[in-house]
């Protein structure tokens, strides 16, 4: 007889019902609800987070839901707002990632951006610069400005430090700051 044994979920895979409510995503004000709403709230944020809590992926994922990837909801025992706390006090910003679709058509006038041009070469390598103008709707130049633009900012790259890696926060300083935020201290 073999034993089969399953990996055990996340509890944020495994019942994600309590973790898409959108009252964990933006609490209310406590003003703004009544003295039964705010207990069942707050049952509710209690349980989330001692799950979150004894997750084996816990510190993993805070420390890449507060230095790598903005998510959206309640994540590793933290609002959208906690993170953002945590972000100020360790002083990082985290990009938004791109929502542009990849080697979209441009529509109507105006400058090209440098990310379109990238975007277009990345999708279209074997393309010449005209016809990746043709594509963009610019200009044969536009289109060699930008790409010039990113052959000097690789090689000053290659020149320079890599500066991000060593602004990165360690995880130990993510999980000092959110040890200080009032609700790491919710369940």
């Amino acid at each position: 007889m073999t034993i089969l044994a399953e990996p055990t979920a996340p509890p944020c895979a495994s019942v994600p019902d309590i973790y898409h409510d959108e009252q964990l995503h933006s609490p209310p004000a406590r003003t703004d609800i009544t003295a039964a709403e705010w207990e069942q709230l707050t049952a509710k944020r209690a349980s989330a987070h001692r799950q979150c809590a004894a997750c084996p992926l816990m510190v993993d994922c805070l420390y890449r839901a507060v230095v790598e990837v903005d998510v959206s909801g309640f994540v590793a025992c933290t609002t959208e707002h906690d993170r953002h706390l945590i972000r100020r006090q360790l002083g990082i910003q985290v990009q938004q990632a791109s929502m542009a679709p990849y080697g979209a058509p441009r529509v109507g006038g105006g400058p090209v951006s440098h990310e379109a041009v990238m975007t277009a070469r990345q999708a279209y390598p074997k393309d010449t610069c005209h016809q990746l103008a043709e594509r963009l709707g610019c200009s044969t130049s536009t289109i060699k400005r930008h790409l010039r633009r990113a052959r000097e900012q690789k090689l000053e790259a290659a020149a320079a430090p890599n500066e991000a890696t060593a602004l990165l926060p360690s995880i130990d300083a993510v999980l000092d700051a959110f040890d200080q935020l009032s609700t790491s201290r919710v369940a």
